[in-house]
């Protein structure tokens, strides 16, 4: 008997292999509600077919220029997947892209996700999405497709990984960092959420090292279990800041403090003729910062380069401005406040005067 006729007489089936095609259709099914939410102008808000579409000439804009970002949520998925907690790391996964494109003074107009596992469990799918959208919802942009992807082999237990690719505009010659960023100008910082999505590697070091179970109450956020402490999602800055250009309020540059912390992020937006000087005894630093540093044994400069310390995202605006930009963002419900300036450069790229709250 050939082996061709072998496996037709033994039956088998892409379930079989560990592929079931019915739960990635009723996964589909499932989200249409969430995905739904997202609708905005430019997309009918709806999934399932073999592309997404997005109508610039409905969602206003005239002669826009493209801004796409894509990131992940890094090995903060090993917690979600540790305690089986979910529900927020969709709104991480958003908000490391979208808080990309707004620093480009774009406004985030679709998300599409990747979602990667080895074994589909519709339940936890749901809750991904269900994040997916919220993090969409926040950033108005609309969710219009993504892709599912069981792979079993590749993916072992509960292992799974996210993807996400966000696409914005703006008219042309809106775009940020604006050519008139000078010495003088003032630095003001917007408050984190809490760790947002990068230095996990380091966080997990520390936590194992701290000895505390998952379930444990976090020492910085008393009556909160560790687990969910550490899942606080990443802030979405979108809307009060679009709000704030909307608004004429002269934004010249922004950052977005990500993976690399202060050190590595702020040179992203000052010409090569710029620095920024920070004061640190300026920053709000929330108790997590403090807990890690003390636990892990970090000092200031290393917190500096690995985490956001406090500070989301960093806004360059002139004096005369600075007033009208903080009282917008602080009645936004944003946490704003001026924490340096920009000078000419003669050395680093950024300087450092103080010490952080730790």
């Amino acid at each position: 008997m050939s082996d061709k006729q072998n496996l037709t007489s033994n039956g088998l089936s892409y379930k079989q292999a560990g592929v079931d095609i019915d739960a990635g259709n009723a996964l589909v099914e499932a989200i249409k509600p969430a995905v739904r939410s997202t609708r905005r102008p430019g997309t009918d808000g709806e999934i399932g077919g073999f592309g997404g579409l997005f109508d610039l000439k409905a969602a206003g804009f005239v002669d826009p220029v493209l801004v796409a970002a894509n990131d992940g949520v890094g090995t903060k998925l090993k917690i979600a997947i540790d305690t089986g907690n979910h529900a927020t790391i969709g709104q991480d996964l958003v908000a490391m892209c979208v808080n990309d494109i707004i620093v480009q003074g774009a406004e985030p107009l679709f998300f599409l996700d990747y979602f990667a596992i080895g074994k589909l469990d519709v339940e936890q799918g749901i809750a991904i999405v269900t994040g997916i959208a919220q993090g969409c919802r926040l950033a108005g942009c609309a969710l219009i497709g993504g892709e599912t992807a069981e792979m079993p082999g590749i993916y072992s237990g509960k292992d799974y990984d996210l993807a996400g690719f966000a696409v914005g505009a703006a008219e042309r010659g809106t775009l940020l960092p604006r050519p008139n960023i000078a010495a003088g100008d003032i630095l003001v910082a917007i408050g984190s959420s809490g760790v947002h999505s990068n230095g996990y590697s380091l966080v997990r070091k520390i936590v194992s090292l701290s000895g505390l179970d998952w379930t444990a109450n976090a020492p910085f956020a008393p009556r909160t279990p560790l687990s969910e402490a550490l899942l606080t999602p990443t802030h979405v800055y979108v809307k009060p800041l679009l709000a704030a250009i909307r608004a004429g309020i002269a934004i010249k540059a922004l950052a977005h403090i990500t993976g690399g912390g202060f050190i590595d992020n702020i040179p992203r937006m000052l010409p090569d003729h710029l620095a920024a000087h920070v004061d640190l005894n300026a920053v709000t630093v929330p108790k997590v910062f403090g807990w890690l540093s003390r636990v892990g044994g970090i000092d200031q400069s290393e917190m500096l380069r690995t985490f956001n310390c406090g500070v989301g995202m960093l806004v360059a605006i002139a004096p005369e401005d600075t007033v009208k930009l903080v009282d917008h963002l602080n009645a936004a419900g944003e946490i704003a406040s001026i924490v340096g300036r920009l000078t000419e450069r003669t050395g680093e790229s950024v300087t450092f005067q103080g010490t952080l709250a730790l």
